[in-house]
């Protein structure tokens, strides 16, 4: 009797694990929740915004070559691991996104068949310049030139940007922003203090002086007397008194004496 009971409790056990999986197995093409498969590449599964693959170059405007950010410091070619970043610095300068001339890579090449995704190149860029892209059908036939990518196939807008990786593209936009907002402050204080001290001397020179006060004849000393009006010693100031002297004698009226009538006789 608990023979058959036994046996009889083994074959449900059987019978509700086979069910179980018939369910799941039928379930899977009709059950909304458990549709995990998707018709690719005609249905695809929205991306994370922190999926990453591999760097592409950031540019403002419309014209990559203009509003470039990179300014190749390659900071990113001496930080990279597996050094698949390639860089040669331009010998000129051309106006940047804001006009500010700045230099830019005459070559920037990445060889993605040896990136390792590490986003080292981004965290090290002092300009926001390279981020991480999420495109990730990058299969060609060519092994050696088809993987790596140039400047012009690695410049994407600041639009994309905003498109794959939104909020952390406004942060750096708004960083940005106030950093270029304190820059141009700076530079319109210096150019107001600069203005200020050219203006200062010409100030100066077209103001006039106001002249001293004439003292009174009793309180004119004798040598006070002999300057002029600017201050100078005049030649009688620095004769010697016995000159001075003797000059007065020199030119002092003779005395004329009248005799009386008495005396005449």
């Amino acid at each position: 009797m608990s023979r058959d009971r036994g046996s009889r409790l083994l074959g449900e056990g059987i019978i509700k694990g086979l069910a179980e999986t018939a369910r799941n197995f039928f379930g899977s093409y009709v059950s909304k929740q458990r549709l995990t498969t998707v018709q690719y590449p005609e249905e695809r599964i929205p991306q994370d915004e922190s999926f990453r693959n591999f760097p592409f170059l950031v540019y403002d405007g419309s014209d990559p070559e203009a509003g470039l950010r990179c300014v190749s410091c390659q900071i990113c070619e001496k930080e990279c691991p597996p050094k698949c970043i390639y860089i040669e610095k331009s010998k000129d300068k051309k106006p940047d996104a804001v006009g500010k001339p700045q230099f830019y890579p005459s070559k920037f090449d990445i060889d993605i068949s040896v990136c390792m995704s590490c986003q080292i190149c981004v965290e090290v860029c002092p300009f926001e310049a390279i981020k991480m892209n999420t495109e990730f059908e990058l299969s060609t036939d060519d092994r050696f030139d088809g993987l790596l990518l140039d400047r012009k196939e690695l410049a994407l807008s600041n639009e994309y940007y905003h498109q794959i990786h939104p909020t952390e593209a406004a942060d750096v936009d708004a960083r940005l922003k106030a950093e270029r907002a304190a820059a141009e402050a700076k530079a319109k204080a210096a150019a107001a203090a600069a203005a200020a001290k050219a203006a200062a001397p010409a100030a100066k020179a077209a103001t006039p002086t106001a002249q001293p006060a004439a003292a009174p004849a009793s309180e004119i000393s004798p040598g006070m007397a002999a300057q002029n009006p600017t201050g100078t010693p005049t030649a009688a100031a620095t004769t010697p008194p016995a000159a001075q002297n003797e000059a007065a004698g020199a030119t002092r009226a003779p005395k004329v004496e009248t005799k009386k009538e008495g005396d005449a006789s």
